[in-house]
């Protein structure tokens, strides 16, 4: 006797964005993601400004930077208006999801230092480079593909060059997690996420969303061969990293 197959199960997530469970994509979402993000993460444009500041150490004439896993091409845009005056230097939105890229091309079209790439970051061939940034984008990554990430952006980055990395952390045992997933929650309820969005968001990113602690993400750079890692921007469960080589 045949069996009826399960049907899929979607939820909403917020921002009409619905996902069905443990299968959270970015595929789709190109028209809601910027406003979705800014809702969940704390300090979104906030990092995105920091970012643009320490750019300031790293990027010069003909430099290049890549903004790794760019969705919408935010940052990536800020990056290319902020270092406008520096003659040459090239911003470069890598994403895998095709239409996410289409997206950027369409928005940022005829920029001479901007232009967007739908590739693999894992495997790219990038050229030599002053500064990588990994915008909340790693944690989504394989924890083995995010380890050969980080040491093809180490061996892709000029020396004093700078990778900028911020990701959402795990606490360091299970008390502080509890705390933060706590905490966490209670900001997405004060920005107007009902309890339904909020565990459809949970229930969605069950096995797709990986984190690492502090000390994870600290010892995935150093493996990479980055040995000046600091912490540059921290609240509760999210952090910026700047790795130097």
């Amino acid at each position: 006797m045949e069996h009826d197959r399960p049907k899929v199960k979607l939820s909403a997530v917020g921002d009409a964005i619905v996902a069905e469970n443990a299968r959270w994509s970015f595929e789709g979402i190109s028209g809601s993601f910027t406003d979705h993000a800014r809702r969940s993460i704390p300090f979104y444009d906030e990092g995105h400004d920091l970012i643009c500041r320490y750019s300031d150490y790293f990027v010069t004439t003909n430099s290049i930077v890549y903004d790794i896993g760019t969705t919408t091409g935010v940052l990536a845009h800020k990056l290319a208006d902020w270092n406008k005056s520096k003659s040459g230097a090239r911003v470069i939105g890598i994403d895998v999801i095709p239409s996410m890229i289409d997206y950027c091309q369409k928005k940022y079209a005829n920029r001479a230092n901007l232009q967007f790439v739908c590739n693999d970051a894992v495997t790219f061939d990038y050229e030599k480079a002053s500064l990588f940034t990994c915008y909340y984008v790693a944690q989504f990554i394989h924890p083995h593909d995010r380890q050969i990430l980080m040491d093809r952006i180490f061996e892709r980055l000029h020396w004093g060059g700078a990778l900028l990395t911020f990701e959402k952390v795990r606490g360091p045992d299970a008390r502080f997690q509890d705390y933060a997933t706590q905490i966490y929650t209670d900001l997405k309820s004060d920005r107007g996420y009902s309890d339904t969005e909020i565990l459809g968001k949970a229930r969605s990113l069950k096995g797709v969303l990986e984190p690492f602690s502090t000390n994870g993400n600290m010892e995935m750079l150093q493996r990479a061969g980055f040995k000046d890692v600091m912490t540059v921007m921290k609240w509760v469960c999210f952090e910026g990293f700047l790795a130097i080589k």
